[in-house]
C-alpha cells in the first residue's frame, strides 16, 4: 500500500495542477474582456472616474470612457513631481509633447506657462505632488475614429518616454470594447516630434 500512495500521490497532484492551469488561462481572454456595465454620465449625473498618476505610470493602465458622455474625472497626482493627464490622439499627444520639450530647464523662477493651438489642445490636467483636480468633461463623441487611437499621456519632459502613458478604451453602455477604427488596440506609439 505505501508504495500505490507513492505513484498516485504525484499523478494527483499533476492533475490537480493541470486543472488550475487550464482555468487560469480560460480567464486569461483579455482581448474580449468587458468592464463592469456602465451608466454614462450625463450633463445631471456625470459619471465619475479616477485616474492616478504616479511618477512614470498611470492608474488604472487602460481608462474606459463611452463616447459622448459626461464625466467627472478626478486626477490624482500620487506621484513625488509635477504629472499631467493629456487626453486626446497623437496629435494632441505630439502638441504637448514639443510644447514641453521648449520649456524643459528653464531658469529660476516662476515655471512657464505652456500652450498649444486650440485644434490640438485636447483635454490638459496638471496636478502637483499629493493635489487631485476635478474636472467636468464631455468626452467626445467621435473619439472612437481618432486616427491612431485615444490616448492620455503626461508631457512634462521625459515623462511620456519613460512610459507614462494609457490608451483609452472605448465601450458601449453594457461595458463591451466598441470598435475603434482609428486605434491600433495593443500599440501604443510615440508622438512624432515636430
Amino acid at each position: 500500500m505505501g508504495r500505490q500512495r507513492s505513484v498516485w500521490r504525484p499523478i494527483a497532484l499533476r492533475s490537480l495542477a493541470a486543472v488550475a492551469i487550464a482555468a487560469a488561462v480560460a480567464g486569461c481572454d483579455a482581448g474580449t474582456a468587458a468592464t463592469p456595465a456602465i451608466t454614462p454620465g450625463t450633463v445631471a449625473a456625470p459619471r465619475e472616474v479616477n485616474v492616478i498618476a504616479k511618477d512614470y505610470s498611470f492608474l488604472p493602465s487602460v481608462i474606459d470612457l463611452v463616447p459622448g458622455e459626461t464625466v467627472e474625472l478626478h486626477v490624482l497626482n500620487g506621484g513625488v513631481l509635477v504629472h499631467e493627464a493629456v487626453f486626446g490622439g497623437p496629435d494632441v499627444q505630439a502638441a504637448w509633447e514639443a510644447a514641453e520639450a521648449a520649456v524643459a530647464d528653464p531658469p529660476p523662477g516662476p515655471t512657464p506657462t505652456v500652450t498649444v493651438a486650440a485644434d490640438v489642445a485636447g483635454l490638459r490636467v496638471v496636478a502637483t505632488s499629493g493635489q487631485r483636480v476635478d474636472i467636468t468633461w464631455v468626452v467626445p463623441i467621435d473619439g472612437p475614429a481618432t486616427p491612431g487611437g485615444f490616448l492620455v499621456g503626461c508631457h512634462i519632459p521625459g515623462h511620456y518616454a519613460q512610459g507614462m502613458v494609457v490608451p483609452v478604451r472605448w465601450v458601449g453602455r453594457d461595458g463591451r470594447p466598441l470598435e475603434s477604427p482609428g486605434a491600433a488596440p495593443s500599440t501604443v506609439s510615440q508622438p512624432s516630434q515636430r
